[in-house]
Order: structure tokens, then sequence, then C-alpha cells
């Protein structure tokens, strides 16, 4: 009998705001335990909670960008649990009323497109960070109370492969709309996996098993690697599953049992008395629809139909936003877009890397690019050439036409100079010569490098190569 898996993720973002979700403390990573803290997030008897708005900014915007919907009514709810982290001894959260729902995303998975869709995106807060030493534990509270999205999938996901494809796609839309950093080694994003298996073409899902507090993607991949195996060993060999809470241990690559499953009424829901419902207004919601931007996949799209850029150049420009923006810029000016794709993604991203330049200290105007690509389209200057021409303007910014002619670069073009450097390469190299006479073409290219390197990179290659040619043959 085969079997298939049935995955569904919890994923924790970390939202990118300056302080915690109910307090003034500073949302910020590595300063020294227990130093960002207060009564109110350390959950002391009388203090009361303030919701940061730009926490609900981003949730509300989150929704918007998973092409959810933004509930006209939210509200805050207790999550009571006793763990050492939790400072309260309950996590304030959102559960029958969340502040967004539904919605999908959508990424390239082998050769097609994907899509997965979204249960729900809700608000609630960080706990604190559990250290175990030789003889004692410790827990560091500055990360308790920090905005915390949990986005919660519908269980379309059917491989390993496949739940590490969507939580690249969903982290690239996250930093995309300045939700969050995603820093996976800051703890900025986790994640919980549920899977299942069940016989391939059944309805009814398997036991939920929960595998906890994944904190790379790549271990995520590999608990499911391990996970969807072992759980289709246990019923191919009479056994049967139950619900519960595993541990990935990826030192070792296995995942270890810790509890039977926790329901909602374990948790003893209630709605937080401390805390109003959140109405937002058109208004409101107004301001938070003017931060939407461009997704991920749509502007691979775009930048592909548009300029007719081959998917490589085209991801370049989505991971690098201010280069593709800067590139667009540029192309808008009529120039050819792959011909300038090339110089943007191979010669200015490289001198900018290595100078530790950013775009905006550039010397050079905007239409510099398209006036190189022009004098090498002309013939005015070899491609050669023209690699000099641009460390030249990167440097000084002077323009490529004035660079060219203070530095005599201009290509050579007339044909009884150009003869005079071929006859001199054919009489030094004799033997490439008969090679060519004698059917070897790749000789040809040899003796046109070496008529190249004897005019400086001047000479027209054309012109060299017909030349070349010509003499050989006659």
């Amino acid at each position: 009998m085969d079997f298939e898996a049935v995955i569904g993720l919890e994923t924790h973002v970390q939202l990118k705001t300056h302080s915690k979700m109910w307090c003034g403390c500073a949302n910020s990573f590595g300063a020294d335990p227990n130093t960002h803290v207060c009564p109110v997030c350390l959950g002391l008897p009388g203090v009361l909670p303030v919701a940061n708005e730009e926490a609900l900014r981003l949730t509300a915007l989150t929704g918007l960008l998973l092409n959810g919907t933004i509930s006209p009514f939210a509200k805050f709810d207790r999550k009571n649990y006793f763990y050492p982290d939790v400072p309260k001894n309950y996590q304030v959260t959102q559960y029958d009323k969340p502040s967004t729902s539904g919605g999908w995303v959508e990424f390239e998975f082998q050769g097609g497109l994907a899509r997965v869709h979204i249960t729900r995106a809700h608000l609630e807060e960080d706990v604190g960070k559990n250290f175990h030493f030789d003889r004692e534990s410790g827990v560091d509270f500055n990360r308790a109370g920090v905005p915390l999205l949990e986005i919660v999938s519908e269980p379309d996901i059917t491989s390993a492969e496949m739940a590490c494809d969507y939580l690249n796609a969903l982290k690239q839309i996250l930093i995309y709309g300045g939700v969050s950093d995603c820093d996976m080694e800051k703890g900025m994003v986790r994640c919980d996996v549920n899977v299942s298996v069940r016989p391939k073409g059944e309805k009814k899902l398997g036991a939920k098993i929960e595998i906890k507090n994944m904190n790379s993607f790549s271990g995520v991949r590999r608990a499911l690697e391990h996970e969807i195996p072992r759980q289709i060993a246990v019923l191919r060999s009479g056994g049967t599953l139950s619900q519960e809470t595993r541990r990935w241990d990826d030192t070792v690559g296995v995942t270890e049992s810790m509890r039977s499953k926790e329901n909602a009424h374990d948790y003893r829901y209630f709605s937080e008395p401390d805390l109003m419902p959140f109405v937002p207004d058109a208004a409101w919601l107004e301001s938070v629809r003017a931060r939407v931007v461009e997704l991920p996949l749509t502007r691979k799209r775009r930048f592909m139909k548009d300029y007719q850029l081959p998917a490589p150049d085209a991801e370049t420009f989505v991971n690098d936003v201010p280069l593709g923006d800067y590139f667009e810029d540029v192309a808008r000016q009529g120039v050819q877009p792959k011909a300038l794709a090339n110089w943007v993604i191979n010669n200015l991203r490289a001198r900018m890397t290595e100078s530790n330049t950013r775009l905006e200290d550039l010397k050079f105007p905007p239409t510099g690019i398209p006036e190189l690509i022009a004098l090498v389209d002309a013939g005015t200057i070899s491609s050669k050439i023209a690699q000099d021409v641009f460390r030249h303007m990167f440097e000084s910014g002077e323009s490529p036409a004035g660079i060219v002619e203070s530095r005599q670069m201009g290509q050579v073009s007339d044909t009884s100079a150009i003869e005079q450097f071929c006859d001199e390469v054919i009489a030094a190299n004799p033997k490439s010569a008969e090679d060519f006479r004698s059917g070897k073409a790749a000789a040809l290219n040899f003796l046109k490098g070496q008529v190249m390197k004897a005019s400086k990179g001047k000479a027209n290659p054309a012109l060299v190569g017909d030349l070349l040619a010509s003499k050989l043959n006659s």
C-alpha cells in the first residue's frame, strides 16, 4: 500500500517593531540577559498592557500580502500554560477572533506553481528563552512580550521539499513587506510542523503529529524526511499512531516523543480582560493598504515579461530590490534591457561590493551605462575596452565618451592598420596559421586573440576575423 503525507505548518515570526507588544521595552536582539524587561512584560501584579499599534498594523499588512481578509472585529485571549519561559503563566494571543483569516502563498515548485492556503495569521506575544548549563538552568526574559505573528497554513503541503519552498516564499514576502527581518540566527522565525500520513486516495486524515519549535528551514526538511517514513513504517508493521507532540533532535536526526498533544480546552482560553477588542476603521485600514508592496513572485514575472529577462536575471533583481529598482529606472530610458542587466549584474554589482559603495553614492549618472552600451553597439569601442571604460567611469564619474576620447580608447577600424597587426601575428605564429589552413577552425580564434592583444584591445574584432581568414585562405 502506498502512503502520502499531509503537512501543515505554524510559522511564528517576530514583528519588526521598536518596542514589545504590551510595553515600551526595546524589541532588540543581543542585549545582556534580563535587561529589556519591566513589570508589564514580567507579568507582575497590578500592571496593565497597552497594545503596540505598529504590531497591529504589521499584522493587518501581512493579511493583505497573503491575500487574506482583515477582520472588522478582533480580540485578544489568554492562553494558559505553565512553563518557566512564560512569566505570566499565560500567553496573550488571539483565539476565536483573529486579526486576519484566509489567503494563500503562491510559489514556484518543481517547474510549476504551487499554492498553500492560509487558515489565519494571528497576533500574540513571544515567550522568554531557556538556557541550560552544566548544573543549573536560567531564563532570559528579554524576548518575553516581543510581538509575534503566528501564520497557520492549511494542510496543503505534501513533501519536505514543498514545505521548505513554502517557508522560503513566505519569508521573502514578509521581508519584502517590511513585516519582519526574518533573521533565523536571531530566532525571528520558528516553525511547528503538523504531519500525518494516510493511504493514497484516502480522504480521512491520519493521526496528527506535531514537531515543535523548529528553528531552521533545513531542520524542517530533515525532520519531515525522518518523520514521514517513520509513520509509514509504523502503519505498515500493523501499529497505530496517536496524536502527540514530538521534538526534533538535529544532532541525532530523529524525532522523540514529548507528550500527548494538547487540545484547545487544555489551554483554558478566555478573553483577555485588560484589552479592548480591536475594531479598525476605514481610515486605519487604508493607511495599512498604502504599505502593500509588489510581491516577489509578481516582480519576477513582471521583469521577465516587460524586459524579456531570463529567470536568473529576474531573480537577482527580486533578491536585491534596490539593484532591481536601479535597473528598472535606467531601463525606462529605452536601452536594450538584457545588455543593461548584464552590466548592472556583472559589473556594477561587483564594483559596488568590492568598494563597499551604495547605489546612492554612485559617481556617474543613470545615463552612464546606456551611453557605454551605445558606444559598444556603434563599434566605437570593443566589449573588452568597454570594461576598462566602465572601471574609469565608476571611479571618476566621467562620461564614457569623455573617457574614450581623453584616453584614446576608441576602436581601430582602419583596415590598413589592422592588416599590419594581422601580418605580424601570422608571421610570428606559423604553426597556428598552418593549423587553420589544414582545417582547425579553433586556430583562427587564437590568432584573433593575438591581434587583439597586439592592438591593446582596440582593433575591431569583426574586421580582425575577416582579414585573418582572408589572408590565411589566399
